[in-house]
């Protein structure tokens, strides 16, 4: 049963577990208070009452003692008219001799035989219930004036006080039902509120689902936490949506650069089985331009299997601290050799002292594909310069070259795979758009960053940065 009652409180929504816990909450708060504040003021009236009869003991000591010393016969029965003044209401006084003999008797809306007479020789105070369930407290204490020996016996009904706290305790429980009661309304509404933005979560996701990654969680902007979830919820579905456009526009690229090749391959496979076997001419053009294509295509292969490696950050183990001045220097006498018609100037001075905890293939890798990119897209003036820069923080390698440049409306998806400036009139020039995607990537896997600034017929500069925790001073 109790399994039973938990599983059917766990599967309960949300918006009602939370009525349900503040409206516990607040009840136990409540019913704790009003419990100890009961207890509290109960026995507080019950002190009351027995400081009230004691001081009408004291009254009535006194009383019998200054009468008595001042005579010593002074008859009991004579004290009725100060007794019946000074009794109040719901009151029994009653002055017993030795043996225990009422002598006077004084009651006042009380029955006098709802307590036996008894004597005392010492003060005795106690409460105790009649058998009609009346309330009584009751105090004796010894009579000891001149000759005479007795006892006083003072009574109160506590109907009164009965009364007044049956009536606190019913205040009590009415207020704690009523305070459940708004808890339960107050608790709805605040779950109805702390729940519209998760719904609006939920809704948004469904339409996800159904329609597609454009929609956003809206008319959120209470600028809590549930506002920072559905911002953040927001973002993430930017992303999403930018790398979901991002893959399809990989897709449709990487279709475009697949088929350019395989379609002149085919064209000179047919070419070649139609009249290829017998013309000399014709199959060592076809095998020369398919050799071409099909280099091309491996060339393409390798550089996206290098980019998934890159964005993957799978940096090797050769992580080592290299200088970086002579493995600039390296690289770049090996571009002399390749393009001799080429001018390369190093200015790399200030960062001859420098180090970098990298792998060298990766660093060298970057520079070919910058300066493979400045060669390629060379003008008449045939001058690359490679500065290296040592800052406070950072090292600087930028490379700067005297070529066609690259628009300002290209500029900001010059890093996209396979985009490449102007595509119609560089389909003659080598290349598949994927080296600034890798190089950047490389950059990024080693907390650095890849910035590229071109004036349109002036040249173009491509800056490495790299930070402080990734150089070693020699």
């Amino acid at each position: 049963m109790r399994g039973r009652l938990t599983r059917s409180i766990q599967s309960l929504p949300i918006k009602w577990k939370l009525m349900l816990g503040a409206a516990l909450l607040i009840f136990l708060l409540f019913a704790s208070y009003n419990f100890a504040q009961y207890l509290v003021l109960k026995q507080w009236m019950m002190k009351q009452e027995e400081d009230k009869i004691q001081v009408n003991m004291v009254q009535l000591q006194d009383y019998f003692q200054d009468k008595l010393a001042a005579t010593s016969d002074f008859p009991i029965a004579d004290s009725q008219l100060y007794i019946e003044k000074m009794s109040g209401k719901n009151q029994l006084v009653r002055i017993l001799d030795k043996e225990g003999k009422p002598l006077v008797a004084v009651a006042n809306h009380f029955v006098t035989n709802w307590v036996v007479p008894k004597s005392v020789v010492i003060p005795e105070l106690y409460d105790t219930t009649t058998h009609k369930e009346d309330h009584i407290l009751i105090y004796r204490s010894p009579l000891v004036a001149g000759s005479f020996v007795g006892t006083i016996e003072l009574a109160s009904n506590l109907e009164t006080f009965d009364h007044f706290s049956d009536t606190l305790l019913w205040v009590m429980l009415i207020g704690g039902i009523l305070a459940v009661f708004i808890s339960v309304i107050s608790g709805l509404a605040i779950s109805r509120q702390f729940m519209r933005p998760i719904r609006a979560l939920a809704s948004t996701i469904r339409s996800v689902k159904e329609k597609g990654l454009s929609e956003r969680v809206t008319d959120i902007q209470n600028g809590d936490e549930l506002s920072s979830l559905a911002k953040l919820f927001n973002e993430l579905m930017n992303q999403l949506e930018f790398s979901f456009l991002q893959q399809k526009q990989f897709v449709e690229d990487a279709s475009h650069e697949l088929r350019t090749p395989i379609t002149i391959v085919e064209g000179h496979l047919s070419l070649l089985n139609r009249w290829g076997k017998s013309d000399p001419a014709v199959l060592d053009e076809s095998l020369e331009a398919s050799l071409q294509e099909v280099r091309r295509l491996k060339k393409l292969v390798q550089e996206l299997l290098t980019l998934t490696k890159v964005e993957a950050n799978l940096i090797s183990d050769s992580i080592t601290a290299i200088q970086l001045e002579p493995l600039i220097a390296e690289t770049l006498k090996r571009f002399e050799v390749m393009h001799a018609e080429f001018e390369f100037i190093a200015n790399t001075e200030a960062i001859r002292d420098v180090m970098l905890l990298m792998n060298p293939l990766h660093v060298e890798q970057m520079l070919m594909i910058i300066l493979d990119n400045a060669v390629k897209y060379a003008s008449l003036t045939k001058r690359i310069v490679i500065e290296g820069i040592r800052l406070k923080n950072e090292v600087q390698i930028s490379v700067q070259d005297h070529g066609i440049g690259i628009p300002e409306a290209d500029l900001p998806f010059v890093f996209d795979r396979f985009y490449r400036v102007d595509k119609a009139r560089n389909r003659e020039i080598a290349g598949t758009g994927l080296g600034l995607a890798i190089a950047k990537q490389l950059v990024l896997n080693y907390q650095g960053s890849l910035a590229i600034s071109s004036v349109e017929g002036e040249g173009t500069r491509v800056q490495l940065t790299f930070p402080l925790h990734q150089i070693v001073d020699a």
